[in-house]
């Protein structure tokens, strides 16, 4: 049996990771307790997550010709992910974040895009062919929005589903948002695209059914709002349903939603129904809190086994 394909089109960055008992304020310095470097980038994790879960994946992106970018290399080719469409931009830097993670868990992060926003158009389509073979496309916002719209063009002539992780948040135009079957915002890109303030499931079911009109009119199209502490709202064209969170210990939230959308997208292309796609997310949404940095909390099946069992 082959196994499902995932094509990411999406950002690839290297984390610069402190840990510090909290944000400093402004004109303060503060001594921090760690420093970390990661592989991370929105793209990167979710193909990361998707490739870990079983997906065939390739990744279309762009990073730069810099020592980052070797480390970036090195890590695609340990995951087994298809770099053949990561092109390497010679005149801008791979892109880098700078995170501060708390004692809670949560975290601050400013990201440099640099190479990440000059894909184009025409690096999509040269990778027209994974798109079209793909079951599952799935984009984030940390990428050209030109780039996006082109690559979905492509998916939905070749009927390949589309995911999309509406991050970070802006209004999009119909043009994207009408040919996505999966929507997958969490409370702030919600509350951007739809004009509905979303703080609590019930007010997330308003945005939600909002936001359905607004894509994909297919019988299967479907908006999957994720709420941190407060779980995860799946809202269909018949019904919205509210699946409570999971109760982890965390440690750091970096990736989570990473975590979340590359095993939502591997499900989906394995053929799973979409209920149990969510389910199956939410945990590795989950299991991505328990461990610091963003590649490296992306789950196993293992895993995502485990926190479904309660161990």
């Amino acid at each position: 049996m082959q196994p499902p394909k995932v094509t990411v089109l999406g950002s690839a960055n290297v984390d610069l990771v402190i840990r510090a008992e909290r944000m400093p304020n402004r004109g303060e310095t503060l001594i921090g307790e760690t420093f970390d470097i990661f592989t991370g980038g929105k793209g990167f994790n979710q193909a990361t997550a998707a490739a870990r879960l079983g997906a065939q994946v390739t990744l279309i992106g762009r990073i730069g010709d810099d020592p980052f970018a070797d480390i970036l290399r090195t890590a695609i080719d340990a995951e087994n992910i298809n770099s053949q469409y990561v092109k390497t931009d010679a005149e801008s830097g791979t892109g880098i974040a700078t995170i501060v993670v708390q004692p809670d868990g949560e975290n601050s992060i400013i990201v440099i895009p640099r190479a990440n926003m000059r894909l184009t158009p025409k690096d999509i389509e040269d990778a027209a062919e994974s798109i079209a073979k793909a079951d599952v496309l799935l984009l984030q916002l940390e990428t050209p929005i030109d780039a996006s719209q082109k690559a979905i063009e492509i998916a939905r002539i070749n009927n390949t589903n589309v995911v999309l992780d509406p991050a970070p948040a802006r209004q999009l135009p119909s043009s994207i948002l009408s040919h996505v079957n999966i929507l997958k915002p969490n409370e702030i890109e919600a509350t951007v695209l739809s004009g509905v303030e979303v703080t609590s499931p019930e007010t997330a079911i308003t945005a939600a059914k909002a936001l359905r009109a607004k894509i994909a009119p297919d019988r299967l199209s479907a908006v999957v709002i994720t709420l941190g502490e407060q779980g995860v709202l799946l809202c269909t064209h018949k019904e919205c349903t509210h699946i409570p969170a999971i109760s982890v210990d965390v440690v750091d939230t970096t990736g989570a939603g990473d975590a979340f959308s590359g095993a939502l997208a591997t499900a989906l292309a394995k053929g799973s129904e979409l209920m149990d796609a969510v389910k199956y997310a939410a945990a590795a949404g989950a299991a991505a809190t328990t461990v610091l940095g963003a590649t490296p909390s992306m789950p196993t099946q293992e895993k995502i086994k485990s926190i479904l069992l309660g161990k």
